[in-house]
């Protein structure tokens, strides 16, 4: 025996199908996540190993394009021009191109001033700023750490990457500087006054003239200006 349904029934069951889609629907659509992140997660992968640790993508779109999705199929990118194609998977199923420019950008330490030759750098002498990373030099110090309590080799412009060449540890003993040699064996000691040809920072090889004998010594820059002498 078959129940008829009344017209009430109907409405009722029209009702609860309707409310049963929009939830579908909600479901859905809060799976989905923006584009900009997932094309920013597909670039990090492609650079993989060469990916900058403090480096993050800028993603810019084309005009119109989705901005939620639930994936990336497919994904192409040039390196050098931040430049790409994907392929995105939409919360309906659909799947449709988008392109646009991912920017790979880093965080870089640069002076906050112009700083001279011999200057110690402070912290209050460092700002970090974004930038691409194809203007940053493969000889760029990119952490601020490594620049704060060195030297000034040569003159920084101010707002520039600081090349690790450019900076050094500060100067313990300068060329021309009159330093104690001292060498050390056991319970033996010696020390003569030399005469510095090459600067030095602490731990770094200098060479000195013994002014007694007025031979060339090798020997190590200690914290103190003094040279531990190598025979």
């Amino acid at each position: 025996m078959h129940r008829v349904l009344t017209p009430l029934w109907h409405a009722y069951l029209n009702t609860l199908a309707l409310a049963l889609a929009a939830l579908m629907s909600l479901s859905a659509a809060g799976k989905a996540a923006d584009v900009g992140e997932l094309v920013a997660e597909r670039a990090e992968a492609e650079f993989g190993v060469q990916m900058p640790a403090n480096g993050r993508f800028d993603v810019r779109l084309a005009r119109d394009l989705p901005t939620q999705g639930e994936f990336i199929r497919d994904f192409w990118i040039d390196r050098k021009s931040g430049q790409f194609i994907a392929n995105l998977v939409l919360a309906s199923g659909d799947e449709t191109r988008i392109w646009g420019v991912a920017q790979l950008n880093v965080s870089v330490p640069v002076p906050a001033r112009r700083l001279m030759p011999d200057e110690i750098i402070s912290e209050a002498d460092i700002n970090v700023v974004e930038m691409p990373w194809q203007r940053v030099n493969a000889f760029a110090v990119l952490e601020a750490k490594d620049l704060i309590g060195k030297q000034v080799r040569r003159m920084l412009p101010q707002g520039r990457p600081v090349l690790v060449q450019s900076v050094s540890p500060p100067l313990v003993i300068t060329r021309g500087q009159k330093v104690q040699i001292e060498f050390r064996r056991g319970g033996l000691y010696l020390a003569a006054e030399g005469k510095a040809i090459t600067d030095a920072f602490s731990g770094q090889e200098v060479r000195v003239v013994n002014l007694s004998s007025n031979r060339i010594i090798v020997g190590i820059a200690t914290d103190d200006g003094k040279v531990d002498a190598k025979f």
